[in-house]
């Protein structure tokens, strides 16, 4: 099965395309690699961004697609909303099944877009996507409503424009699952590490590579759920080999 990550690079490895990449690789799919923007990072400091040109990004897609049989994707980094929009048009285009993980900002503290881009996710991307993956501070973004309780993050779910995954890393370990108006909340023990970068990359690499190896939505969020929370566990994505 192949899949395809459409996200930024990170030169420390942990997050963006090179992660996505390792995940798939360590579930057993083959990933390919649109890079939208390059950054300058680590896990411990955030330095800078140079986005690619969208027509740069369009012909990537573009040569993928026209040497391989990809039916589902990730976003991560999009950098602007006229990115936004680009990917959208190309998931329409080649019918892909896109899982969103709405990138704003670097766990290291960076911010990694130019702008606030809320409004172009809901308006372009999300619409068009199988399910998005934010944090708290990604949903509040997308929805305009303040997460502090379970309570917060069931109606933030119901508001956005998708099947949506809202992670509960700043929520007490509670992760709010909407599929099709349907909720269900899943609680993992949090653990005290500094090891946290990429962790939401990660995530939504995994429900794509869960989702290509033939599991419905809710099954490969769980899977993932459970590949992330081992990575965190053990310190290095790297060296896992996920159990499908």
């Amino acid at each position: 099965m192949i899949v395809m990550s459409i996200a930024g690079v990170d030169p420390s490895a942990g997050a963006g395309v090179f992660a996505d990449l390792k995940t798939f690789q360590a579930i057993g799919v083959y990933g390919t690699g649109i890079v939208t923007s390059l950054t300058s990072q680590n896990p411990y400091r955030f330095f800078s961004t140079q986005p690619v040109s969208e027509e740069y990004i369009c012909e990537q897609i573009d040569s993928v697609m026209d040497a391989y049989e990809v039916e589902f994707i990730k976003t991560g980094m999009l950098y602007s909303p006229e990115i936004i929009r680009l990917v959208a048009e190309k998931v329409k285009e080649y019918d892909l099944k896109a899982v969103v993980d709405p990138v704003m900002v670097a766990t290291s503290g960076g911010d990694l877009t130019r702008e606030d881009l809320a409004k172009a996710f809901n308006k372009y991307l999300l619409p068009k996507s199988i399910l998005t993956t934010p944090n708290i501070s990604e949903a509040e973004r997308l929805t305009g409503i303040e997460i502090n309780s379970k309570d917060d993050a069931v109606k933030a779910s119901n508001e956005i424009k998708c099947n949506s995954l809202i992670t509960g890393g700043h929520l007490d370990g509670i992760n709010t699952i909407n599929i099709a108006g349907e909720i269900s909340i899943v609680k993992q023990e949090l653990i005290e590490t500094d090891n946290l970068h990429g962790t939401g990359c990660n995530l939504s690499a995994a429900i794509v590579a869960y989702s290509a190896l033939g599991n419905d939505l809710n099954s490969s969020i769980l899977k993932a759920l459970d590949y992330v929370y081992e990575g965190i566990k053990n310190g290095n994505y790297g060296t896992l080999i996920a159990k499908i």
